[in-house]
């Protein structure tokens, strides 16, 4: 598969992660650690990072203070690159950004484009169908999910298969206008290659790509895939509040397809954050140098709460 088409599915695989937390734009008075008090507004803060491309803020606001700093030394040292790991197809994008930050990209790209798919439509639409159920059958049965992300992620796989099939994937005067496009994005955003990476650190990679993935969305728009359009209008509510548990029930429309799922959270000293994250960010961490957890993690008694709609004006 042609750069340019990795990093457009690559751009598209965003859409788990925004989606994940992102159900409506935040104002910019409401980014406050504050949010982080209650279920759907900690949703909602991690929202407004994202929005904005800013990946660091989000990796800080996502897990614990103690937590986060043992992720930045993981990182250093080479063993993580959470939460991009969050992402399909992260083991390609320093490959990606790197051949699109390449002197030649904008000729050498257009020409591998050329060459293999440019009006090729009728065989992309058919490997995307394909990859859709194999990726739906991957996330349903194997890999390391929770049954809430096995769930989210069979929609989100889906709706972007169902997306893939239909787009103009193929058609060569959007591929011609995309490709300098994300190779000049590709050189704002610096070394990202294995080395560069570790050496930068989490906070400052982070922010590299937060840059690279706007105008991914953007180009992606063109083809049909608006994420923020398709986010704007989703809606989160709290379900049920059990002490330091909470699951929120979030809504919204992906490439015409209705996602409709629930995330489960957990508090910790007074902060909200989505349990899922949360575990993969422990395992990317790896254990304490004491032994010690990070943090408590003991369920209180069961009591619901009243819905807590947030919802997009």
């Amino acid at each position: 598969m042609p750069t340019i088409l990795r990093s457009l599915l690559a751009a598209a695989a965003l859409a788990g992660l925004l989606a994940a937390c992102r159900p409506v734009p935040s104002a910019p008075e409401a980014r406050t650690g504050s949010d982080l008090g209650r279920p759907a507004l900690a949703v909602q803060a991690l929202t407004g990072h994202m929005r904005r491309g800013d990946f660091s803020a989000f990796a800080r606001d996502a897990v614990p203070p103690p937590l986060h700093a043992r992720l930045e030394a993981a990182w250093r040292a080479g063993r993580t690159r959470w939460p991009l790991d969050e992402l399909a197809f992260s083991d390609r994008l320093p490959e990606v950004m790197t051949a699109l930050a390449a002197p030649d990209a904008e000729t050498t790209l257009a020409a591998g484009f050329d060459r293999q798919f440019a009006n090729a439509t009728r065989e992309i639409r058919a490997a995307a169908a394909t990859l859709g159920l194999f990726g739906v059958q991957y996330v349903e049965h194997q890999g390391d999910f929770s049954e809430g992300e096995r769930d989210h992620y069979a929609q989100l796989v889906t709706a972007v298969a169902q997306w893939a099939a239909k787009a103009p994937l193929g058609e060569p005067a959007l591929a011609h206008a995309a490709i300098p496009r994300l190779a000049a994005a590709a050189r704002a955003a610096g070394p990202t290659s294995a080395e560069g990476i570790a050496a930068a650190g989490m906070d400052a990679s982070l922010q590299r790509v937060g840059a690279f993935s706007l105008e991914a969305r953007a180009v992606l728009a063109g083809y049909g895939l608006d994420l923020d359009a398709a986010l704007d209008g989703a809606q989160a509510s709290l379900q049920v509040q059990q002490g330091d548990r909470a699951t929120v029930r979030l809504r919204y429309t992906l490439a015409g397809s209705a996602i409709d799922t629930v995330l489960d959270m957990e508090r910790i000293d007074g902060r909200w954050y989505l349990s899922d994250y949360l575990r993969h960010a422990r395992e990317a961490a790896g254990a304490p140098v004491d032994g010690q957890p990070d943090v408590p993690a003991t369920p209180a008694p069961a009591a619901t709460a009243p819905p807590e709609p947030v919802a997009a004006p």
